[in-house]
């Protein structure tokens, strides 16, 4: 915090920590510039606000040119997931286990500057993962916490989870079980099922816990998959077809093609939805998560 600083001046910083998009940041770095002191004891503070404001701006244009969002110049995937935590949680860590992001891994604080995106691919399903710097850190982002699907909260502590608030869907994943007898395990567990929380307990050490979280993350979006097959062939579990709940036939058929379910003369499904291997269905027929569809045409 600058010495002899302009009232003005603190305002526009918390202005500026408040701030959700690139553009708004952008503003209220300037502002924060304008009414820096100009003594020569802030020369340092005022060199590192204009190499953020520069920064910045190239974050913006690249953004524009590549048509990606203004906010961080991520755009989003389908399904995203950001990871949000205080420094040395093992936010990197959890990336790297779940993606195919290599995110530096190091002991010392606030090493992520700027947000990694990776993806994980959970039974041919693809999830956007995003690992933003920690909370306490200058370059924390707000804006990709409220825009993301899911916010995975990664802590190692109980005291340190009431400090973290987010909206929305979120999984809180407590990391570092590998330090922790069974008996603390067990009560930590407790504590997180007496406050009603969506948790997962895990080691990134260990990878203890990580499939776990795999499925609760794709559970979390509450979508379902569907596969396809041709008649006599096996089916293609490459690429799940993605759903919402009490979606029927119809939809999975209008998923692959705009009117395709008009082509259609028989329908046979195997899995849950189904009372039998094979059934013979109708277009109206609700599919469940992991229905095998097969489609035969007029």
């Amino acid at each position: 915090m600058p010495i002899n600083a302009h009232p003005d001046y603190f305002m526009a910083e918390k202005e500026y920590v408040a701030a959700q998009t690139l553009e708004e940041r952008i503003e209220k770095l300037k502002k924060m510039i304008s009414f820096a002191p100009s003594h020569k004891g802030a020369e340092n503070l005022r060199a590192q606000l204009k190499t953020r404001l520069k920064k910045f701006q190239q974050q913006l244009k690249k953004g524009k040119k590549s048509g990606k969002s203004s906010r961080t110049g991520i755009k989003k995937e389908g399904m995203q997931v950001v990871i949000v935590g205080k420094t040395n949680s093992g936010k990197s860590s959890l990336l790297k286990i779940l993606t195919n992001a290599k995110p530096e891994v190091s002991s010392k604080q606030f090493t992520t500057k700027e947000p990694i995106v990776g993806i994980m691919n959970y039974n041919s399903v693809q999830i956007q993962i995003i690992e933003i710097p920690s909370i306490e850190s200058e370059f924390y982002d707000k804006g990709i916490v409220y825009t993301a699907d899911v916010a995975l909260i990664l802590t190692n502590s109980l005291k340190n989870l009431e400090k973290i608030k987010t909206q929305g869907q979120k999984i809180i994943v407590f990391n570092k079980i590998d330090l922790l007898s069974k008996e603390e395990i067990r009560k930590t567990s407790a504590t997180l099922q007496s406050k009603r929380y969506n948790f997962q307990l895990i080691s990134t050490k260990t990878k203890k816990g990580i499939e776990e979280l795999k499925e609760k993350i794709f559970q979390n979006f509450n979508k379902i998959r569907i596969y396809t097959k041709e008649p006599k062939k096996e089916p293609d579990k490459t690429k799940p077809i993605i759903l919402n709940p009490n979606s029927t036939i119809k939809d999975v058929a209008e998923k692959i093609l705009k009117g395709f379910s008009d082509k259609i003369k028989q329908i046979k499904i195997w899995g849950p939805s189904s009372k039998f291997s094979g059934q013979i269905v109708g277009l109206k027929h609700k599919v469940k998560d992991l229905d095998i569809v097969e489609f035969k045409t007029k």
